[in-house]
């Protein structure tokens, strides 16, 4: 196989080697393959690493995002549309299924498709026959391959009635999994080596490296974004960070929390971290706090630790600890639910002094929304 013949699927790590062993054997066929993996992985590099292994890769490679489109929009993008079928359709357009005329098209996130697309989808898959929006009658067959990509489970779909038992029969001939990035640790490093090459700012600057302290901390991160995720933290890196070298501290603190955690010592040195980067920054904390709670990467321990700190420094009122993690008046009700919700929420009058009991009068019942 040529070195580039997978794009940019980098990594040596079993998985990844057999993945690319399997592309290869079933490239140059038409069977319709269903790519399925998290959010992130890379499917659709899989499905373009295919359709550029096979007869067909001189021919066009179309993606339709199945989720990121309304169900009239869908029809449209995918079948095409005759003039005056819709408001605004004023002249007959092609759809992607017509654009991608023998070549390949890739129906991304196709667990969110409705079933009345489904049924659509089925009906092309059974005839090849094209029926734009607003015609009598199809208006031709059109010869494609087609591959479907999701990171839902479309059996458990199948068997809740929200995805079509022949669709699913129909669109699973060969079945790919993409290994999420844990799984396959060993293909960090030469992914954080790639990226650097890529997204170097300028011709003429110094190729930037990672340090191996920092390289051993960004190997053992759980990336629940995946490659996508990876790439995003190198590329902000780069821009953000003007050393040659990335080390340690210059990493997201999502990625150095759990190193801290492992460290830390009684009296909560996450919580002290993080409420020191909240505060003195201009992240807002659904944005900084929030993702690495529900990523599993702080606990509510910690979580309860900010929280604590940001009352004791407003004197117990919820408002002041919203402006002091850069939240909006109006997400104040959401912070509450929030805190309610996981069981984060302390009682605000237990910070008040006593001047601030005695001014807002003796009853400690005031409701925190109130405070």
């Amino acid at each position: 196989m040529r070195p580039d013949s997978c794009g940019q699927l980098t990594g040596t790590s079993r998985q990844i080697v057999e993945l690319k062993q399997e592309i290869e054997r079933i490239a140059c066929s038409d069977a319709k393959v269903l790519i399925t993996g998290e959010s992130g992985v890379g499917k659709e590099l899989v499905a373009r690493a295919i359709h550029t292994l096979s007869p067909r890769r001189a021919k066009p490679f179309v993606a339709i995002n199945c989720a990121g489109i309304p169900e009239t929009l869908l029809e449209s993008e995918m079948f095409g549309h005759v003039k005056g079928s819709f408001t605004g359709a004023y002249r007959d357009k092609s759809g992607k299924l017509e654009m991608a005329a023998d070549g390949t098209v890739l129906l991304d996130e196709i667990g969110e498709m409705t079933v009345r697309m489904q049924g659509l989808l089925l009906r092309f898959l059974e005839t090849g026959e094209l029926q734009k929006v607003g015609a009598d009658r199809a208006v031709g067959r059109v010869d494609v391959r087609v591959m479907a990509a999701t990171h839902r489970n479309l059996r458990d779909m199948v068997t809740r009635g929200e995805f079509r038992e022949d669709l699913f029969y129909r669109i699973n001939v060969i079945h790919l999994v993409v290994p999420p990035l844990r799984e396959r640790r060993a293909d960090i490093p030469p992914m954080v080596a790639d990226f650097l090459k890529r997204f170097t700012p300028r011709e003429g600057e110094p190729e930037r490296v990672v340090s191996p302290e920092a390289l051993a901390m960004l190997t053992e991160y759980r990336w629940p974004g995946n490659v996508r995720q990876l790439e995003n933290v190198i590329e902000r890196l780069l821009v953000v960070n003007r050393s040659p070298v990335v080390r340690v501290e210059d990493l997201p603190v999502e990625i150095r929390a759990p190193h801290v955690a492992a460290a830390a010592e009684p009296g909560d040195k996450v919580a002290d971290h993080l409420y020191q980067r909240l505060t003195t920054s201009d992240q807002s904390f659904w944005t900084m706090v929030y993702p690495l709670f529900m990523q599993r990467e702080i606990t509510r321990t910690n979580m309860r630790g900010i929280v604590q700190r940001g009352l004791e420094e407003a004197r117990g009122n919820y408002r002041i600890v919203l402006r002091l993690f850069n939240m909006e008046p109006t997400e104040y009700k959401k912070f509450l639910n929030f805190l309610r919700k996981h069981d984060c929420q302390l009682p605000f009058h237990e910070f008040r002094s006593d001047w601030d009991r005695a001014g807002s009068g003796s009853s400690s019942r005031v409701p925190m929304e109130e405070s």
